[in-house]
């Protein structure tokens, strides 16, 4: 990596560059030796005086040899992660100078050159650009490619980027950048002839990626530590990435990263496959480095503001925003949980325990346009995501997390796999699962029962009456399956139950004209308390619909 002047004598000294020196010497093998011995030589035969070898013909000089790049495998990543975490942690390098004094308008008019992508002129189905230090992003992140199993860096510089306004004025031509912020991959995803964004990693393990037809909106992260927890949240962070060089006419791209914080390390491998439902097969291999309370596997952020199921008075002109509406639990016995979110008065958490899931995730499913009226966000095209575990993650909960919010630009909803156990110092785990991003994808609905259309939420007792009641309601509308083929005068039984509060009335009936079948429930609470509620509808000796959720913080 380059180093600003008059800086090399800090970075090289500190804990942190001495502990990275050590691990990228590992990975890099010979890399630097190769590159400083000839110009070293160099050196020293320039200082050999004339006279001490006089009337003598120089010797032909030895051609440079190109640095022979080190071979690259997830295993050796791993194995240096785990000797990671029987060191000390150390805060990351952070950058100085023009490039922290970045703010968030300046670091708007900075753009990478799209003439300047990586593999663009070598037929590849994926080009790679990067984002620059600055603003929130002064911790550097080193990219290496692989190429034929061997890891050589890949070098940024400000040639790299375009800067508008005054910004060129802030930051001096050829200013040396010690690394980049974090990178984006980009691929003809819905049209031929056109290289969309696909996935961008940027900021500590975040990480969120496209499906055929989508707009940017929730992330994924690499690891989620003691989040909603007391003593305040961990942020791990990837400090180094190594991609496979894609070859022409493949379809997959392979990343890998170093991940590190003070509780733990991690090597990760994303197999990454564009397409109507963009798919990554993440491996995550980790090492406690301390003990640790929680430790959440495959966590998803999104945003929640409003929407039909919780409007939480808004004066505002959209009818929902949010980039969620439903924490999707599968179950392998065939249930399939639907928890509507919420933006709650104060900090909320709820707890779905299971056994060796077969797919939970974060979805959207209003998708038409009339369902927020926003014609710049387009929440409707916001992708859903799934997580597929891979292999018997065993017994745990996934936990839901919402944080009260007034802004539409806070993030406010986590939702993560919570293994059962302890995690103590020492400890290694490996996880394997799929995230699948898209319009619909694998798992964000029941194959076989009929799905909640939509949840509504108002006062409770009879509507157009002057009243104050103390109840709540809830209207919860479902479609599909065998349901639809039923008639109005069906016999359904509605199984409705609420821990902490009381269930006062739930009617079901068939909307008129329509397949649509709609449960009306009234729960009352006391003040200060907060109501789980649960329901489906069964008949027939079968459950015939999803089961809905929901979360009542009763002010």
């Amino acid at each position: 990596m380059t180093i600003p002047a008059g800086s090399a004598a800090t970075l090289e000294t500190s804990p942190d560059n001495l502990r990275r020196r050590r691990f990228l010497s590992a990975m890099a093998g010979s890399v630097a030796l190769s590159a400083v011995m000839p110009s070293l030589l160099l050196a020293q035969e320039a200082e050999v005086p004339a006279t001490e070898a006089p009337n003598v013909e120089p010797a032909p000089a030895e051609p440079v040899a190109a640095p022979e790049f080190p071979p690259f495998s997830f295993d050796a990543l791993s194995e240096e992660m785990r000797k990671a975490a029987g060191e000390n942690w150390h805060e990351a390098e952070k950058i100085e100078g023009a490039l922290a004094g970045l703010d968030y308008d300046a670091y708007q008019r900075i753009r990478f050159r799209p003439d300047h992508a990586r593999w663009q002129d070598e037929g590849q189905a994926f080009r790679l650009h990067a984002f620059h230090l600055g603003w929130l992003f002064k911790e550097p992140v080193h990219i290496f490619e692989i190429v034929d199993g061997r890891a050589q860096p890949m070098e940024f510089s400000t040639h790299d980027f375009e800067y508008g306004g005054n910004v060129s004025e802030q930051i001096p031509e050829d200013t040396p950048m010690p690394g980049v912020a974090g990178f984006r991959l980009h691929n003809p995803l819905n049209r031929a002839d056109i290289f969309d964004e696909l996935i961008a990693f940027l900021g500590a393990s975040y990480f969120r990626a496209l499906g055929r037809g989508t707009v940017y909106g929730l992330s994924a992260r690499g690891l989620a530590v003691n989040t909603a927890m007391q003593g305040g949240e961990e942020f791990p962070r990837f400090t180094d990435f190594w991609i496979e060089r894609p070859m022409p006419g493949a379809h997959q791209i392979t990343v890998y990263a170093a991940l590190d914080s003070q509780s733990v390390t991690g090597a990760y491998r994303f197999v990454i496959t564009p397409g109507e439902d963009t798919e990554m097969e993440v491996s995550a291999r980790l090492f406690l480095r301390e003990k640790t309370d929680q430790i959440g596997i495959a966590p998803l952020t999104s945003m929640y503001l409003f929407g039909g199921a919780d409007p939480r008075g808004f004066d505002d002109f959209r009818a929902s925003v949010h980039d969620s509406e439903y924490l999707v639990l599968n179950t392998r016995g065939g249930e399939t949980f639907l928890r509507a979110l919420n933006n709650p008065p104060r900090l909320a958490s709820s707890y779905l325990g299971a056994e060796n899931p077969l797919s939970f995730g974060l979805v959207q499913r209003s998708r038409n346009f009339d369902d927020y009226l926003d014609a710049q966000a387009h929440y409707e095209r916001r992708p859903s995501l799934m997580v597929e575990p891979i292999g018997d993650w065993g017994k745990g909960t996934v936990r839901l997390v919402e944080i009260p919010s007034k802004l539409e630009g806070n993030d406010n909803i986590v939702a993560f796999w919570v293994p059962d156990g302890k995690f103590d110092k020492g400890a290694a785990l490996e996880y394997a699962y799929r995230l699948h991003w898209g319009m619909d994808p694998k798992g964000d609905r029941s194959v076989d029962r009929a799905r909640i259309l939509r949840t509504r939420v108002g006062e409770g007792g009879v509507a157009g009456v002057e009243q104050k009641s103390d109840t709540r309601k809830f209207v919860i509308d479902f479609g599909g399956g065998a349901l639809s083929t039923l008639p109005a005068d069906a016999v359904l039984v509605p199984e409705v139950n609420s821990g902490r509060g009381v269930i006062t009335q739930a009617i079901v009936s068939k909307i008129s004209g329509t397949d649509i079948w709609r449960l009306v429930i009234e729960a009352k609470t006391d003040p200060g308390s907060v109501a789980e509620l649960k329901a489906a509808l069964a008949g027939y000796g079968q459950t015939l619909t999803e089961t809905w959720l929901y979360q009542w913080m009763r002010e």
